[in-house]
């Protein structure tokens, strides 16, 4: 038992290490391109470029829904055609707010905000996303949303 004992003890000390080192110098050039793609995302829904809105996703994506989660990228833009759209024109302006983007690994990010839709004559709609982060050869791709 206490060999046991021992080794999660090991185990955890690791990770809280791990936890509380700084973020690498290249990490800095990871959030900017996490930001700008965030940004660039946000550009493309006002401009009533839907694809290049969803360009943010890599295909495997994940995007959770009040009846669990929808893989692809094919469903989401579907969705967001109905609900969100009108004419090929967001039916309202697209802005993120309280944008924070956190390491998780070396290829891995976590980036949190608030999101809002003002405008259109509708009533404005607001709410949390998160946004897990995978580094990919095509560059910071997400693979996984949940907004609510």
């Amino acid at each position: 038992m206490r060999p046991l004992l021992l080794a999660v003890s090991v185990l955890l000390g690791s990770l809280a290490a791990s936890a509380a080192e700084p973020p690498s110098a290249s990490w800095s050039a990871d959030e900017q391109q996490i930001r700008a793609a965030t940004a660039a995302s946000a550009e493309a829904w006002n401009r009533g470029d839907l694809k290049g809105h969803l360009a943010i996703y890599a295909e495997e994506v994940t995007f959770m829904t009040p009846t669990g989660p929808r893989p692809g990228v094919a469903p989401i833009e579907e969705s967001f055609t109905k609900k969100y759209f009108r004419d090929g024109r967001p039916k309202q302006h697209l802005g993120f707010e309280q944008i924070a983007v956190r390491p998780l690994g070396a290829d891995a990010a976590l980036e949190t905000g608030r999101y809002v839709l003002s405008g259109g004559g509708e009533p404005d709609q607001t709410g949390w996303f998160s946004l897990v982060w995978r580094r990919t050869a095509q560059g910071w791709k997400v693979v996984h949303d949940h907004s609510s």
